[in-house]
């Protein structure tokens, strides 16, 4: 997450591009997708950084993995996770907890299919330098 759900979630982002039998290209964040950094420390070789996400409905983190194990809190509306293989893994509404696992082998999307803005309290414990995500591809899946 480099400055959107990907490090700060920023979205004045492009559309999702997969030409068909062509190259397939990162996913951005949806417009709206805001993140900011509410604390972070780093300790020894690992970053502790705790950041605020913001989903507006309709919209979604776009499709990344973190180098590093992320926890999660819903504070509010409804998270809706998928992973690569286009299936639901968890529905999260709010007072929620969740984990997501790190390396290239988690690729996700966070989704908000609700009416309300979605508000994550996200903590990251990262490798130091590393950033909040890393974009990946779609890998096929019809939304996103």
């Amino acid at each position: 997450m480099r400055t959107s759900l990907r490090a700060t979630v920023v979205g004045a982002v492009t559309a999702v591009i997969v030409p068909a039998g062509g190259t397939a290209f990162a996913t951005p964040p949806g417009p709206g997708v805001t993140g900011t950094l509410i604390a972070r420390q780093t300790v020894g070789a690992t970053d502790y950084a705790l950041r605020e996400i913001t989903v507006p409905p309709g919209q979604a983190t776009g499709w990344h993995y973190h180098d590093g194990p992320l926890y999660a809190y819903v504070k509010r509306g409804t998270l809706s996770h998928f992973d690569a293989t286009c299936a639901s893994d968890g529905v999260y509404p709010r007072g929620s907890t969740l984990q997501e696992p790190a390396g290239p082998g988690n690729i996700h999307i966070g989704r908000n299919l609700g009416s309300t803005p979605l508000v994550l309290s996200v903590l990251y414990v990262l490798p130091h330098g590393a950033p909040f995500s890393e974009d990946t591809p779609n890998p096929g899946c019809p939304f996103e």
